[in-house]
């Protein structure tokens, strides 16, 4: 039997390294963050929505799943009235979720009287910490502008 060449072995084993990081890319799927707006500080939520947008660009759309959760002051964010709406909407369109708040929705209602109605494409969950905590223990990466 013929010793192989190094030259041959050194190009198999790269040949197995790259196909075994191919398979673990696949694997893995897309990249998933969780983006929280707890303020009502329109220059952090315009951040926020900028970091989505930067994310999607980056990595492209079908290589991301993006997520905000608004709650506390941030809530306002995702609510008719909202400075950043028309943002918020057209985002929506664009596969980045939006999840309002219903303990601060029901906490503004018992404040105010009235419910917020939350902006078209946003979805309304229990809690926002909640959601933040349930992605995190779905793979999502955690970013606070």
């Amino acid at each position: 039997m013929k010793p192989i060449n190094h030259s041959l072995m050194a190009l198999l084993l790269l040949f197995g390294l790259l196909t075994g990081q191919a398979l673990l890319a696949a694997e893995s799927g897309p990249h998933k963050v969780v983006i929280q707006v707890s303020t009502d500080d329109p220059r952090t939520q315009t951040i926020a929505l900028n970091n989505a947008v930067n994310l999607q660009n980056a990595l492209g759309q079908d290589n991301v799943q993006i997520e905000i959760v608004a709650y506390g002051p941030g809530l306002g964010m995702l609510t008719n009235g909202s400075k950043v709406g028309k943002r918020v909407t057209s985002l929506a369109m664009q596969d980045i979720q939006f999840s309002a708040c219903g303990n601060t929705m029901k906490g503004v209602e018992k404040k105010t009287g009235k419910l917020p109605v939350p902006l078209e494409g946003v979805q309304v969950v229990k809690a926002g910490v909640m959601r933040i905590m349930e992605l995190q223990e779905q793979g999502y990466s955690y970013v606070r502008p």
